[in-house]
């Protein structure tokens, strides 16, 4: 799979003069539904225009080729070990489904493959994340030295890993349905097989416990939330990272391309089975209904590919056209499950995807979202109910 390079390519790209400008405003302002921020004037893709009234079909571009992309970098292979994790061995049998592996543990309840084409993916979008959080793994400000973390949907193991080795005195909890974590990890770090929608049954209250990228994963994020507040510590931190869906645009470009239909067919897709991709808007307000205080969240914006002007969103956008380009046949799935689309059916309508990930004409972005809260200090406790209230019978 190839590397993004250090350097950003040159080329034609889009000079889009208020994006900058925007991505500030809207963190002020907030996540949410489209609506006016600080000047700007949203749509349901996104930006459109500066209240100055600038027309987008004026915002000047420099001799675009909707075909030019860059494709000229390499990215070498990771190799992966086998988890230590003690599961029994059917779970290491994983399921063969149109070329790519899923786990067998919960069987089809995730629906994004688990192989070592995946496993790759998956520790590019954590080196994505390190250069959108300026080299930083979390931004809710936990205390110095934590003595509990937890990891759900852990995937590869990669951030809990580094966070064992950046917090030595803690110990790193990684959970996964999938137990593809490699065997050679800090001392202070261990990997389980678990469903983080089945009952939480860990004793131990967790200073800091984070996700990432587990927009697709859960039938009732609220609910996880909930056993997140229920496990911490009294001043432990929760944190989720994930990007919101669908994809957004600052213009019209989008509109009438490949990429836009699979933005269509994603969301369709993933309702029908039961797990929105949508729900990452609403993750502040779970927080604050479940009792988190200091509840703050950032915006972050991934271009499609490296249409920006400025030298960040630029190579940003770079790796995630590579992320992206690898995650199209990850989630073929939503489309044969969800939609009952045939392989090739899906097969065939993703080349046209990729030609418009690669297309730098296309002015579309990835949201995203890193939401924190705290759980307080002291927490009330609720007030005893009567005797034999909601006691279940014997």
């Amino acid at each position: 799979m190839p590397l993004p390079t250090d350097k950003a390519p040159a080329g034609p790209v889009l000079d889009a003069p208020h994006f900058a400008e925007y991505i500030s405003a809207l963190n002020e302002h907030g996540a949410g539904e489209p609506a006016a921020v600080d000047g700007f004037v949203t749509d349901a893709h996104g930006v459109t225009a500066h209240e100055s009234g600038q027309n987008l079909d004026s915002i000047e571009t420099e001799g675009e080729d909707e075909h030019d992309h860059d494709d000229d970098s390499a990215i070498g292979g990771i190799s992966r070990f086998h988890s230590t994790a003690s599961v029994q061995s059917s779970v290491y049998e994983f399921v063969e489904e149109n070329g790519r592996t899923y786990h067998r543990y919960k069987e089809g309840k995730y629906v994004m493959p688990n192989d070592e084409i995946e496993q790759d993916r998956l520790d590019m979008q954590h080196q994505l994340w390190l250069m959108t959080l300026s080299d930083k793994l979390h931004l809710a400000p936990i205390k110095p030295n934590p003595n509990h973390i937890l990891d759900i949907g852990t995937g590869t193991g990669i951030w809990a890993i580094d966070c064992a080795t950046m917090y030595p005195t803690a110990s790193v909890i990684g959970s996964d349905l999938s137990p593809i974590q490699p065997a050679f990890v800090p001392p202070n770090c261990q990997f389980e097989v678990e469903d983080v929608e089945d009952e939480w049954t860990y004793t131990q209250g967790f200073d800091f416990i984070h996700g990432r990228l587990l927009v697709s994963c859960f039938k009732d994020p609220r609910a996880v939330f909930a056993q997140a507040f229920a496990h911490l510590a009294p001043g432990g931190y929760f944190e989720m990272q994930d990007a919101d869906f669908p994809l957004r645009c600052i213009d019209d470009s989008m509109r009438g391309t490949a990429l836009e239909q699979w933005n269509g067919h994603i969301v369709d897709g993933a309702a029908r089975a039961g797990r929105p991709w949508t729900n990452t808007k609403r993750y502040k307000q779970w927080m604050l209904e479940l009792g988190f205080v200091d509840v703050h969240e950032k915006l972050f914006q991934w271009p499609l590919n490296t249409w920006p002007r400025d030298p960040h969103l630029k190579m940003l956008g770079l790796w995630f056209q590579h992320d992206l380009t690898e995650g199209l046949n990850s989630t073929k799935a939503v489309l044969t499950r969800g939609l009952k689309w045939s392989n090739e059916e899906a097969e065939v309508f993703l080349v046209d995807v990729r030609k418009d990930i690669k297309n730098r004409a296309v002015h579309a972005y990835a949201s995203l979202h890193v939401v924190y809260g705290k759980k307080p200090d002291v927490v009330e406790m609720s007030p005893p109910r009567p005797s034999g209230e909601g006691e279940e019978e014997a």
